[in-house]
């Protein structure tokens, strides 16, 4: 009797989840299937039909060719590349010392960090405007990156990650004669790839579909990203809602084949084993 009702216990669980996630999925299945629909088809018909009567490939053609797609493309992958670069950079700078040194003030320091998670992006969104442009920082990749040098969240990260390295892999540098950066870019950084992996992920994603600032930053069309040039499929006179649907489309993709080629490395790592042997 235990073992059945454990066992119907688990399927509800995990017809639940399934619910939720057929619930979840629900948008973007249909902006798939509106993406690949022939023109005359009514793509809001009720109930949906996902399985499009007349795949097509036009309407993706068709607004890569009459929309400049290829250069939001490499905007927003030069912006999100470096957006990572930057973070990964300063945020490790950030987190190794008030992880792993001893000085005076460090627990301030980090708790003033962590505090500025709790002012919106809205409070500071005007100051960052008048610093760029004092330094002649609209319309260029610096500009719309600024923003996103570095973020409390990957200090916290990277340094909740730093304080699970093993201490004598630090110990046994500095008797090699390593300086406090070789120890950072040769020990630390390798024992905590899962972190750095995990929090580029992040960091590009919240880089790629960032809007709100490029849209301040920015009023050349040359450096607009992929989600500018959305809103602006969308607030085009001739609204094609497959059209719209094709150029989200592109947009989300680079970012669902980044996780799918890292997610195998988003496992907790074991920074102990180079103690091993």
């Amino acid at each position: 009797m235990t073992t059945k009702k454990t066992f119907l216990k688990i399927l509800l669980i995990y017809l639940l989840l399934t619910v939720i996630a057929i619930l979840m999925l629900f948008p973007l299945l249909w902006l798939l299937s509106t993406s690949f629909k022939s023109a005359g088809e009514d793509i809001f018909t009720f109930p949906p039909q996902f399985i499009p009567q007349q795949f097509t490939v036009e309407n993706f053609v068709l607004v890569w060719k009459n929309y400049p797609f290829g250069r939001y493309l490499l905007n927003s992958s030069i912006t999100a590349v470096l957006t990572v670069i930057f973070n990964l950079l300063f945020c490790s700078l950030a987190a190794y010392p008030l992880a792993r040194l001893n000085f005076q003030g460090k627990d301030l320091i980090f708790a003033l960090v962590i505090a500025t998670i709790m002012i919106p992006f809205q409070i500071v969104m005007i100051p960052l405007y008048i610093f760029a442009v004092q330094f002649g920082l609209r319309n260029n990749y610096l500009g719309i990156i600024l923003p996103n040098l570095a973020s409390a969240f990957g200090i916290f990260l990277l340094r909740q990650a730093f304080q699970g390295v093993p201490k004598e892999l630090e110990e046994a540098s500095r008797i090699d004669g390593c300086s406090e950066i070789g120890i950072w870019w040769h020990i630390m950084l390798p024992a905590v790839r899962p972190a750095t992996i995990t929090l580029a992920i992040f960091v590009f994603i919240g880089a790629w579909s960032d809007f709100l600032w490029p849209l301040i930053i920015l009023d050349r069309p040359e450096y607009y990203t992929l989600p500018l040039g959305v809103a602006g499929l969308a607030s085009s006179l001739d609204l094609n809602w497959r059209f719209i649907a094709a150029g989200s489309v592109i947009s989300i993709a680079p970012v669902l084949l980044l996780f799918l080629i890292l997610q195998k490395y988003i496992i907790p790592s074991d920074a102990s084993s180079g103690l091993k042997g």
